[in-house]
């Protein structure tokens, strides 16, 4: 069964979702991130997916004092990213309640210091997050493409550990147009051992019944949520594994 996890991304303390990682292409929703948590566990939820996009932007973690309510407030498991950049974030993010850190630029350009996080912390705190344009990865909240071939990548950390990664496919996020299934059914070919969690583009239930059947352990999803394409209680019940027409 798919994992559902509700995406929550913050701007000046404020849900927001973005267009294609244009910061300039927001939506700011009218309830609060803590709020939102509230919800998604209410509706029988289990785990969220925070994305400090300030400390994205500003390489440095912004947003921790919203990262602590929630994980206090609530029982959700937390992966939590944005802005981590050195061992004192990362503390930072764990002490303040997140199960997972999300870890994205820092792979790509400290691979030896992130590895060092792997050896020490342990490969299952760790969510890899590989947001791609076309092949290549795109780091610091989406605003800088580089060279780095998404598949090379992700077999790199899958060699030291990391099985947990999620792929958002830059040109599908926030368009509420469909994943990149083609995208996903290539990693997953490639990478057998992969436990690839989808992001970007879910804007119905079939989504993401098609991408549970090519194969995905979770998906990631913000605006169909928020936008009501798809509710709170259809997806509980779809985690339950219920039949909805």
């Amino acid at each position: 069964m798919i994992e559902i996890i509700p995406a929550i991304d913050i701007i000046d303390g404020k849900c927001v979702r973005l267009v294609e990682g244009d910061f300039a292409r927001s939506t700011i929703y009218d309830f609060s991130p803590v709020e939102a948590a509230r919800r998604f566990e209410a509706a029988g939820l289990k785990r969220i997916h925070i994305v400090d996009l300030d400390g994205a932007r500003l390489g440095r973690t912004v947003n921790l004092n919203i990262l602590e309510t929630v994980a206090k407030e609530t029982d959700l498991v937390i992966d939590f990213g944005g802005g981590i950049g050195t061992e004192i974030d990362l503390a930072s993010v764990f002490n303040a309640g997140a199960a997972m850190a999300s870890i994205g630029s820092i792979a790509v350009r400290s691979p030896e210091m992130f590895g060092d996080w792997i050896s020490r912390h342990g490969a299952d705190r760790f969510l890899l997050g590989a947001d791609v344009r076309g092949k290549h990865l795109a780091i610091n909240g989406w605003q800088q493409d580089t060279e780095v071939e998404i598949t090379s990548f992700i077999s790199n950390y899958l060699n030291r550990g990391i099985r947990d990664v999620f792929v958002t496919d830059i040109a599908k996020d926030g368009l509420l147009r469909g994943p990149s299934i083609e995208l996903y059914r290539d990693l997953l070919e490639a990478l057998p051992d992969l436990n690839l969690i989808a992001s970007g583009g879910v804007s119905s239930l079939e989504d993401v019944r098609e991408l549970e059947e090519i194969g995905c352990s979770g998906v990631i999803i913000g605006k169909a949520i928020y936008e009501g394409l798809i509710t709170l209680g259809d997806l509980a019940e779809y985690a339950k594994g219920e039949q909805i027409c």
